[in-house]
């Protein structure tokens, strides 16, 4: 299901924004949160590069006009999506320092349900997201991760466990391919907080845009 059409956000209000001194890069800080609050979704209308993230799982889908890697990171993911000579990536992560700011098309808070919709129209290119987030209680976090230990059976789905703070994390990505968009579901679960971020983002190119 399409996430539904919201507008376009661009959301920097609250952020330092500062030069790294590396590839004329710019990295957006921002004040100490818990991790609700640190989620985030950022939109790039370039490639982002794996030795700035801890990658813990890859995997790629195609088709004959596009191509989609996506990286799993504990808590947080990329995806790298390819038409033709164009590109756009997706980060969804609670980091709060030191990320890539060249590029940025879209930066949403992940503090509430929403959808956005936003059209690359140079690029022939549509991007939809949908998020939800969440705090659970302590038994209520641990029934959804033994759910979603079955779901990753289920779907072979890419996934990543680790212990942070309180006890076990997962981070799970699904992903579809058709002929002209490709689908894909995050869920990212981290025990400090009872935290549960759950993502649908679709890549869709435009008939013809080659």
């Amino acid at each position: 299901m399409r996430p539904t059409h919201a507008g376009c956000v661009r959301f920097f209000r609250g952020y330092q924004l500062r030069h790294d001194g590396e590839e004329g890069e710019t990295t957006m800080t921002a004040p100490i949160k818990n991790a609700l609050q640190s989620y985030q979704t950022i939109v790039y209308d370039r490639v982002l590069h794996p030795e700035w993230f801890d990658m813990v799982g890859r995997r790629q889908a195609g088709q004959r006009a596009w191509e989609l890697e996506a990286w799993l990171t504990p808590g947080g993911h990329v995806l790298r999506f390819e038409h033709g000579e164009h590109r756009v990536s997706e980060l969804v992560t609670y980091q709060e320092d030191n990320l890539p700011n060249r590029g940025v098309v879209l930066a949403l808070p992940s503090l509430s349900e929403k959808d956005v919709e936003h059209e690359f129209s140079d690029l022939g290119i549509t991007y939809y997201t949908g998020v939800t987030c969440e705090t659970l209680s302590r038994n209520l976090y641990l029934t959804t991760l033994d759910e979603m230990r079955e779901h990753i059976v289920e779907n072979d789905s890419l996934h990543h466990y680790w212990e942070m703070g309180d006890g076990p994390c997962l981070s799970v990505l699904d992903m579809q391919a058709f002929s002209r968009e490709v689908h894909v579901q995050s869920y990212h679960l981290l025990a400090s907080s009872g935290v549960v971020v759950r993502t649908q983002t679709i890549f869709e190119h435009a008939q013809g845009s080659l």
